[in-house]
């Protein structure tokens, strides 16, 4: 029975040092989770049952199983390269199989669909034209390469506070090319529909009546050249009055509220092609009368021109978002990960991949940082959880173990060859 054991003891060994030699191998492999053997002893089956005297005939693999600690997050120059810190794989689809992995190597196919080196496609949600991500469905991930069409402007928000300091205007009637016939001025930009910017210029005149100020606006500049007065803008004048507290009461002798602006771009430009009028909301109803200098409080339109996708950036969450060279970004899709109640029942089937199986239980799918799912770290890869010293350390007992059983078969054939000479 010792040949039996040590024999056992042998196959045993070799296992563990093929374990230990694949987590050497993949020291390097990102998104790697380190193995264990694990060992039970072999007992013979015995006609009366199992006595307490029994001598067990050796040892074997009961199991490999997979640590999937946490491994380090190294920094990449890659910005689709993703690791995750937390629990979670991420969901990889091939053809429709579906297997998963922590190695977030990423790259864009000529479709433009995101892939690992295999070719298989990351899946997740997708965002519609205006950037809501519907989590209702996992798709293949593609991200949309294509120019940002122009959006005309159709609100501008504008909120100043006016000096209630500041004398009247010495001249009464309105002149954009008359410094005197106004306090305080500042422009903005807005956008036709086909992305052409317009300069939109706004002018304060106080007037001779307490907390009352004349508001003028002129687009590119068009003013009549004669009189100075703006052209092609409807309404070009409006009348704001304030309480003595500073808060703006009214607009034009009616509750303040947003000003419904239409520009005539066709008088400002006959080539331009663009639908013309332009109409958009001027929204000054937080503009203030204190006593301090004139000066801009907020500043904002949601028009745009047509621009070029110049990159992509990952938050924690998962959104993947495509920064255009207007400045806008744009949510495009939204990374989902998947997690398991059990890990170590999946069945690890190469290339860093691992499928479910009844032992696993069900995928845990949904968005990065919610439930017990981690958070995405963008460029950024997990390196192997397996810590070379340790292995190395693993690698020299397991030798033992193996010289061990080797020495226990070369004592039993030396007992065997002195029966044999009696």
């Amino acid at each position: 029975m010792s040949f039996q054991q040590g024999l056992s003891g042998l196959s045993a060994a070799s296992t563990n040092l093929d374990v230990i030699g694949n987590n050497i191998a993949n020291v390097n492999t990102a998104g790697f989770k380190q193995s264990r053997a694990q060992f039970t002893d072999i007992l013979s089956n015995s006609i009366n049952g199992a006595g307490v005297s029994q001598v067990g005939i050796g040892a074997k693999v009961a199991t490999i199983g997979q640590s999937f600690n946490q491994g380090n997050i190294s920094m990449t120059n890659n910005p689709l390269d993703i690791a995750i810190d937390g629990q979670g794989f991420f969901r990889m689809s091939d053809n429709g199989a579906i297997s998963y992995s922590r190695n977030g190597q990423f790259q864009l196919d000529e479709q433009g669909f995101l892939t690992d080196a295999k070719g298989l496609n990351l899946t997740g949600y997708m965002a519609d034209a205006e950037g809501n991500v519907d989590s209702s469905k996992t798709v293949n991930l593609k991200l949309n390469t294509a120019d940002l069409p122009p959006k005309v402007t159709s609100k501008f928000d504008w909120a100043f506070n006016l000096d209630s300091t500041e004398p009247p205007a010495s001249v009464t009637t309105f002149d954009a090319t008359n410094l005197d016939s106004f306090n305080f001025t500042k422009s903005g930009t807005i956008y036709d529909s086909l992305g052409n910017s317009h300069q939109l210029a706004i002018y304060f005149q106080k007037t001779a009546t307490p907390n009352t100020w004349n508001t003028y606006v002129t687009v590119d500049g068009k003013v009549d050249d004669t009189t100075g007065a703006p052209v092609g803008i409807n309404p070009s004048s409006s009348s704001l009055t304030f309480d003595g507290a500073g808060v703006l009461t009214g607009i034009d002798g009616a509750a303040a509220a947003p000003i419904s602006v239409s520009v005539n771009l066709t008088t400002l430009d006959a080539t331009l092609g663009a639908i013309s009028p332009l109409v958009f909301d001027l929204d000054l109803t937080e503009t203030t009368q204190f006593g301090s200098a004139s000066s801009v409080k907020s500043n904002f339109q949601d028009g745009y021109s047509a621009s070029r996708l110049a990159g992509f950036s990952t938050s924690p969450e998962g959104i993947i978002q495509g920064n255009y060279s207007n400045g806008e970004s744009r949510p495009i899709a939204q990374v989902a990960l998947a997690n398991f109640i059990n890990p170590q029942g999946l069945a690890a089937v190469g290339n860093g991949q691992w499928i479910e199986t009844p032992s696993s239980g069900q995928p845990l799918v949904g968005a990065p940082k919610t439930g017990t799912l981690g958070v995405l770290q963008a460029s950024a890869i997990e390196d192997a959880n397996v810590d070379l010293t340790t292995e190395l350390v693993k690698m020299i007992t397991a030798q033992r173990m193996y010289q061990a059983n080797a020495k226990s078969i070369e004592t039993q054939d030396a007992v065997l060859q002195t029966l044999v000479n009696l």
